[in-house]
């Protein structure tokens, strides 16, 4: 499992085998949610949160997870091609300023 990014407390990843559509799991202790990313014509158009198979974020780590994949999305989009297309290794960061 890919590690992009750490924020906060929140672990910003990929799963080892994923799929379409482009997405990202954020996971905050024992809990994960998921954020789908919508390309279309190579831009980012739309971000959704969606459920996965545990218990999702809430509170301040949702609100956190989602304005992360918003301030970050075109460069999720590019670790998702550099990873699951031209199988590049990623280099895992640690974010420690609040964006917005």
């Amino acid at each position: 499992m890919p590690k992009l990014y750490e924020y906060f407390g929140i672990i910003i990843l990929f799963h080892s085998n994923e799929h379409e559509p482009i997405h990202v799991h954020g996971r905050y202790q024992d809990r994960e949610s998921k954020a789908e990313i919508i390309v279309k014509d190579g831009k980012v158009i739309d971000i959704k949160i969606v459920k996965t198979k545990t218990k999702p974020l809430k509170g301040a780590q949702l609100k956190d997870f989602r304005i992360f994949v918003k301030h970050f999305a075109d460069e999720i989009v590019k670790s998702w091609i550099d990873y699951f297309v031209l199988n590049k290794q990623l280099t895992p960061k640690k974010v420690t300023k609040r964006v917005q």
